[in-house]
């Protein structure tokens, strides 16, 4: 089964679509910059929903509804609306949404979005561990010139395995060739050039970075446990990317306090990563709060993304990046 609807990726060009045959309602956040305002309102008639309470028991008519990273309120607002067809999310990963629609709703998730920034953050947070980048700018604060326990590893030669391999995990192998990797594709499903999930463990000893791009779901929340990774060899940089969730934080804080891996993460479990947790202190780890795909072109394509949405339900054409089956 393909994961989404024909169309597959949003290809992230600022293309705006005209000539509608119908002029949609579309509800956006009202936190919404001006810019894309100015683009949509060609292709659409806008209505903000609200970032709190109180709610009308009624808001009005909707087509489609935007929901922003926080889907608290964009779920408050499609209770409220008449008609509404069709979610369009900004974020790629689904989790905290998919489960919680109103009946006969369409989900479409941001694929494509994120695909830079998530794919520069891998290979700036893979280069970063490797050469012991946050040791040396601990010595920098330190104003000490400290150069033992500082030579790197090679990123030439080395073995990543990308766990999740979708639109990220393709535009993380594009960074990662040049650098002379060999590159292991592993997914859920099996297709050409990319292993199935039930291979991983054959797979692993012979990692030296595992980067990990899941998506959260029922059967992905907490798949890499500590069977997986003690299967790694030592000294392997563990790399996340995508849900905390998706890693037993328990075996890896093990993991890391014996010194048998490394690990680079801009997800946890719990998140936000309370003060104080063990997780801020083990040896090894390099941890960004949730900001890979935090950069600045993210929300031009974002936007984009929907204009070409609503483009296509206004004309009766299929949508990008429809949900199937969790994500």
């Amino acid at each position: 089964m393909t994961r989404k609807a024909r169309g597959d990726r949003h290809p992230g060009s600022r293309r705006f679509v005209h000539h509608l045959g119908v002029v949609l309602d579309l509800w956006i956040p009202a936190a919404t910059p001006q810019g894309p305002r100015t683009d949509l309102v060609s292709v659409a008639t806008l209505h903000d929903y609200p970032a709190s309470g109180p709610w009308p028991e009624h808001l009005g008519q909707g087509d489609m509804l935007v929901a922003d990273h926080d889907v608290r309120d964009a779920l408050e607002a499609a209770s409220r609306l008449d008609g509404l067809r069709v979610i369009q999310t900004l974020s790629a990963g689904v989790d905290r949404i998919v489960d919680r629609l109103p009946p006969g709703i369409t989900l479409c998730d941001a694929s494509g979005v994120h695909d830079v920034g998530v794919a520069e953050w891998v290979l700036m947070a893979i280069l970063a561990s490797n050469r012991r980048l946050p040791q040396l700018i601990d010595a920098q604060r330190a104003a000490t010139w400290h150069r033992e326990g500082s030579r790197g590893d090679d990123l030439e030669g080395s073995n990543v395995l990308i766990l999740g391999y979708g639109s990220i995990g393709r535009a993380v192998e594009n960074r990662l060739v040049p650098f002379g990797v060999e590159v292991v594709r592993v997914a859920r499903h099996e297709r050409d050039g990319v292993h199935a999930l039930p291979g991983l463990p054959a797979l692993l000893p012979s990692a030296d970075v595992l980067v990990i791009l899941l998506p959260l779901t029922t059967e992905t929340r907490g798949v890499v446990d500590a069977r997986l990774l003690s299967q790694l060899k030592p000294g392997a940089l563990v790399v996340n990317a995508s849900r905390g969730a998706v890693v037993d934080t328990p075996a890896l804080l093990a993991a890391l306090a014996e010194g048998r891996i490394r690990a680079a993460l801009d997800v946890t479990d719990p998140e936000p990563l309370p003060d104080g947790h063990p997780l801020w202190a083990v040896p090894g780890v390099l941890i960004t709060p949730h900001v890979a795909g935090d950069v600045s072109g993210e929300e031009g394509r974002a936007w984009a993304l929907v204009a070409d949405q609503v483009g296509r339900l206004g004309r009766g054409e299929p949508l990008l990046n429809v949900v199937v089956d969790g994500y």
